[in-house]
């Protein structure tokens, strides 16, 4: 019963001060009543902490926009941060579309320039994909992380203390208008000639006077310690502009380390497509497992302006003699090339190779012979050596 008593009187009491906190607030509206204004450094410093958290939430939201673009896997990832859970892997867009190269260029052929160069594409984008993955983890971790920490820890306690704060100055405000009043109406009975009930009227003015002003002092000293907890954190604003400022860099490094792995792999790229001839952009009616024998002059004349070790790249009509017979000579292979089957021979770029014709073999292929290992190799992937 006690208990029910107590939770009674907390219950009016927390009403009474809501309704005090509500009329102040209304009055201070409508220019009623007098409002208590906090001091200008104080006053400067909730606009600093309100100016972070707007601009750290936008900062924070577009740099998760850049990550990952598309909304649904930003949902889905938000929802299995918020149920604790780690988020299953995905494919991202270089690695599907590496995927998608590699298979395209195995199906059109390895041996094919179009297929090979296919292929090169893919594991290029591939590991492209892989960098963009280690570019999204290292900045979520160094970066989104800490951005996030101070929106939903740091500020929504300053944001308390603040709210704290605000309804102390009501309080204090509210105080100071019943001192007011009491004290305006103590003057006006003090003013009235006597009577025995307007004497009683002045001693019951005397003492809500009094009481008033021991509120007041309450309330002033309630204020004046929640404006000293909030100033304290909201000093704590300068610090964590260093923090991010650190964290800023992080992510400045973790891009520049993504763009420059990305630059390289597309320098090896370019170096491996360019070794591959001009004429082979044009490879529409070759078959899948055939190089094209148009390639041929374009393939030995570009290679002919330059020595290799030394050593003088033939013509094309050395091509035509060594069909025609029957000795062997060295070769220098211009670029990869991956057998299609176990009758061809599989090269490396810038090996040398003995090769020699056949009788009855197809006139885009020559025999290929290096150490041990024996096979068919395109004819277009080679220069003569004398």
């Amino acid at each position: 019963m006690n208990i029910m008593d107590f939770n009674v009187k907390k219950l009016a009491a927390d009403a009474g001060t809501f309704l005090s906190r509500a009329v102040q607030f209304t009055e201070e509206k409508l220019g009623q009543a007098e409002k208590t204004e906090l001091d200008a450094h104080l006053e400067n410093l909730l606009s600093k902490a309100e100016c972070t958290k707007i601009w750290t939430e936008k900062i924070m939201k577009q740099t998760e926009v850049l990550l990952q673009p598309n909304p649904n896997a930003r949902i889905e990832e938000f929802v299995y941060e918020k149920l604790d859970r780690k988020a299953p892997s995905r494919i991202n867009n270089p690695e599907l579309l590496g995927q998608y190269m590699i298979d395209a260029g195995t199906e059109f052929g390895p041996g094919t320039a179009y297929g090979n160069a296919l292929i090169k594409c893919g594991e290029t984008q591939k590991r492209i994909g892989t960098a963009d993955r280690e570019l999204i983890q290292t900045s979520a971790l160094n970066f989104l992380t800490p951005l996030r920490n101070f929106i939903e820890g740091d500020y929504k306690t300053i944001a308390k203390e603040r709210k704290l704060l605000q309804n102390k100055r009501l309080d204090l405000d509210a105080a100071k208008t019943r001192l007011k009043k009491a004290k305006a109406a103590e003057t006006r009975n003090s003013q009235l000639n006597s009577a025995r009930l307007e004497g009683d009227n002045i001693m019951i003015w005397a003492e809500e006077v009094t009481k008033s002003e021991q509120e007041l002092r309450i309330t002033q000293s309630e204020f004046d310690r929640q404006a000293e907890i909030t100033r304290l954190l909201l000093e704590g604003i300068s610090s964590t502009h260093a923090h991010h400022l650190r964290c800023l860099n992080d992510f400045v490094e973790a891009q520049m380390t993504y763009y420059a792995q990305c630059y390289q792999y597309m320098l090896d790229l370019q170096k491996q497509l360019g070794s591959f001839p001009s004429n082979y952009l044009s490879n529409n009616n070759q078959t899948s497992l055939t190089p094209v024998p148009s390639v041929l002059p374009n393939a030995i004349g570009s290679s002919a302006v330059a020595s290799t070790s030394g050593l003088a790249i033939t013509s094309p009509s050395n091509l035509s003699d060594l069909k025609e017979c029957s000795g062997s000579r060295k070769a220098r292979v211009l670029y990869d090339y991956d057998a299609a089957n176990s009758t061809e021979l599989s090269l490396l770029a810038d090996e040398v190779i003995t090769v020699f014709s056949v009788v009855g073999m197809d006139s885009d292929w020559l025999m290929g012979e290096r150490g041990n290992q024996k096979g068919k190799v395109p004819i277009t992937y080679l220069e003569l050596l004398n």
